[in-house]
């Protein structure tokens, strides 16, 4: 593998840092060449590192671009990979004239580089910004990025993340941290707690509120002092606020730092207060020379801290709260040593150089076979439809594991989701979406993809609307008219009731679809009953049987946030509004009942947002005993995880039962639909009440029976292994696409 980095040359700090410690450990993997825009200290260091460095520079950047385009036809490497936004113009140009494939890593928020200067923002800024849009593939020094390019419109399927690295075996030898400290400018004594940060001193890193919050924090601990190491050109507006603040010789600005272990090794605490970042190096540096941190929370910094435990986050600019994370640490040494010790600890493992560069070849190799896939295949991908976008966590679920299950069959299929809100969809599953209801692009879509799934829940069905049934009976048509194959997944039949939308579902379903896979018995019944005949149909169960819950440590987090003492006694209740029913005071009295004869406290978890939560809200206020609404997570796994804290789950929607089954709790189900009943009967429950006949009297029987532990459970493990036949049909119908001919 044959790489070509190119530099602006002016990089400093942790895009340097990042450049030159990645570039020393690619070359042993892979022939390498860095190419510099402009000579000194950027080329120079990475010269003395060892690395095959090229400076390409004059007075004229046109002729410099032009030398580089040639350079690269005779140099021929496999990818170019820029960083920055002259090296970004100079890889447009290389593609353009070279048939180069591009990337480029997106160190900071391309919009926020040149706040500073009107000037540079509407030059080279923009330039940038339109140079980004013309790029291959987009590597993002941490996943908070990733979701910036997505959410401004770039494809996900191009967007790799990757973590900074750094050398942990590299240790400061001993110094005189006091002279240090005072050669700097300080007026530090013996038992100071010193706060340190190096940074370019611009808007993006906000060093205003740094200097608030210290004065608010030395003004109750007078041993604090600061030292910020950088320069840049807020510096002068910088020392004037400290001198407005009084803060006299407590801090010192060090100007640019040479020598960044020896920096942090004079610091107790490491400080980061910007507005944006990627993965900030300085927070690493500080890490290996066991500062504790306080940090903004932005870039990875959750996926590097946790927060409490191994270090403080807080809001970007919330001078109070940041100021008392800093007095907190600054009076509680023991805090600070536990904090510094637990964050070394995971940092070492997790952020290595070794482990940045095993990421990067391996993004690498990716996009040589994706480069080389799309040249040889005129068809790839699978388009997935269902009712999705609508704030549904069902409907979230079922989507995750179909995800899941597709990049288990071929992890570099490309995926896409017809979704009620595409950029939304996009963000949350990390993958390309197009509204439903765009009828071309769907069309288009379709025309390149090898596989149609119609995906999970109940879409084939008239009690809500027709039209959605036509809607869904239109695109399984068109999907098998476009040459996909057409794979209903884990999804639920019925009821249908019109005797047209029974034909016509009948006909298209048996002249377009594949294979069927069902979630229940009651759904292979139904389709029987409509005269299904052609598709393979299968019995397997709920797509959202195969998620894995989430970590207890997040559930108990979660709960903590909410108020709720992990701990605890609870019953769940998920409920949602439907047609005529209003009699919510069943529920309101049967919790009452669990509360005052087991102890059960109510939460309310409601599924579908923002729908779900005036049953919920009506339930609780006829209610005289304590209760907990609680806003259902995003996150899936986190649903399922949150649902194991339950000692009983009473539900009318079908995913909560779902979820119960999934977390292996022991559920009462109402049913407002036959997909109710169908899951209960086909996991082997018995506790199951229509809606039209539900009493008080029946849930309070329902409630001893489970606490009693005479309901019978859901096996996750059956379950388990019945969903396994999504993935199976899901795979042979990919496969007998790649063996016809001309695919």
């Amino acid at each position: 593998m044959k790489i070509m980095h190119v530099a602006g040359g002016g990089d400093r700090g942790g895009a340097k840092t990042h450049i030159i410690a990645l570039c020393s450990r690619l070359m042993r993997s892979c022939t390498l060449q860095l190419v510099s825009l402009r000579g000194g200290e950027f080329a120079d260091e990475a010269k003395a590192a060892g690395i095959d460095t090229k400076v390409v520079f004059s007075r004229n950047i046109f002729r410099d671009y032009m030398r580089l385009v040639r350079h690269a036809k005779e140099y021929k490497p496999d990818i170019v990979h820029c960083h920055g936004a002259k090296a970004n113009l100079a890889g447009v140009l290389l593609k353009l004239f070279c048939k180069c494939t591009i990337v480029t890593t997106v160190h900071s928020d391309y919009r926020l580089d040149y706040m500073h200067s009107a000037l540079k923002r509407n030059t080279i800024g923009r330039l940038n910004a339109a140079a980004l849009r013309r790029f291959d593939y987009h590597i993002t020094v941490s996943d908070t990025f990733r979701d910036m390019l997505i959410e401004r419109g770039f494809s996900p399927l191009k967007a790799f993340p990757i973590y900074n690295g750094l050398d942990f075996s590299v240790h400061t030898p001993p110094f005189d941290r006091g002279q240090y400290l005072r050669a700097a400018g300080l007026d530090y004594e013996e038992g100071d707690v010193v706060l340190g940060i190096p940074a370019r001193l611009n808007p993006v890193k906000d060093l205003p509120t740094l200097l608030r919050a210290f004065a608010l924090a030395r003004a109750k601990n007078p041993r604090l002092k600061l030292i910020i190491g950088g320069d840049g050109e807020e510096r002068s507006n910088l020392e004037t606020l400290a001198k407005e603040l009084g803060l006299g010789k407590s801090v010192s600005f060090f100007g640019w730092v040479s020598d960044v272990p020896r920096f942090f090794a004079a610091c107790d605490i490491d400080v980061l207060c910007s507005i944006s970042e990627s993965f900030p190096y300085s927070v690493l540096e500080g890490i290996r020379e066991h500062c504790a941190v306080i940090t903004s929370d932005v870039g990875g910094m959750r996926k590097l801290i946790e927060h409490g435990v191994s270090g403080y986050i807080f809001r970007p600019r919330d001078v109070d709260t940041f100021a008392s994370y800093i007095l907190d640490l600054s009076m509680d040494h023991d805090k600070r040593r536990a904090f510094a010790d637990r964050l070394y600890e995971s940092a070492s493992k997790a952020y290595s150089l070794e482990s940045m560069a095993d990421r990067q070849i391996e993004i690498y190799e990716r996009v040589l076979v994706l480069v080389e896939r799309g040249k040889t295949m005129r068809r790839d991908g699978v388009l997935i439809c269902g009712a999705y976008g609508r704030g549904n966590s069902g409907d979230e679920a079922i989507l995750k594991a179909i995800l899941n299950t597709m990049h288990s069959v071929d992890p570099l299929m490309p995926l896409t989701v017809m979704t009620r809100k595409p950029h939304e969809t996009a963000l949350l599953h990390v993958t390309p979406a197009i509204y439903t209801f765009s009828i071309f692009k769907v069309l288009r879509a379709m025309r390149h993809s090898r596989l149609f799934i119609n995906g999970g829940g109940s879409l084939i069905q008239d009690i809500t609307s027709s039209r959605s049934l036509y809607f869904y009976l239109f695109t399984i048509w068109a999907a098998k008219r476009c040459g996909c194959k057409v794979l209903m997944y884990g999804c639920g039949i019925g009821r249908v009731n019109k005797g047209f939308n029974r034909r016509l579902a009948s006909s298209v379903l048996s002249h377009n679809a594949d294979i069927i896979t069902l979630r229940d018995a009651v759904s292979r019944d139904e389709l029987a009953d409509m005269g299904v005949t052609g598709p393979d149909v299968r019995l397997s169960a709920d797509p959202a049987m195969s998620l894995i819950p989430a970590d207890a440590a997040r559930a108990d987090a979660y709960l903590s946030e909410c108020g709720i003492t992990p701990e605890g006694n609870y019953l769940c209740f998920s409920l949602r509004s439907w047609h005529d029913f209003s009699d919510y005071a069943i529920y309101a009295r049967a919790a009452e009942y669990a509360y005052e004869t087991y102890g059960l406290s109510a939460v309310f978890l409601p599924i579908e947002l923002p729908r779900d939560l005036q049953p919920s809200r009506q339930t609780a206020e006829a209610m005289r005993t304590p209760y907990f609404l609680v806003e259902t997570p995003r996150d899936v796994e986190l649903t399922i995880a949150l649902l194991r804290r339950m000692r009983l789950v009473c539900a009318m929607r079908l995913h909560a039962l779902v979820f119960s089954a999934a977390a292996g709790v022991p559920f009462i189900a109402t049913s407002y639909d036959i997909k109710v009943n169908g899951f209960a009967d086909y996991v082997g429950s018995d506790s199951c009440k229509n809606l039209n006949e539900l009493t008080a009297e029946w849930l309070c029987g329902e409630i001893d029976r489970a606490m009693a532990g005479r309901i019978p459970q859901a096996s996750r493990e059956a379950l388990c292994a019945l969903e396994l036949e999504n993935v199976r049909a899901a795979r042979e119908l990919l496969d007998a696409f790649t063996t016809s001919p001309n695919k």
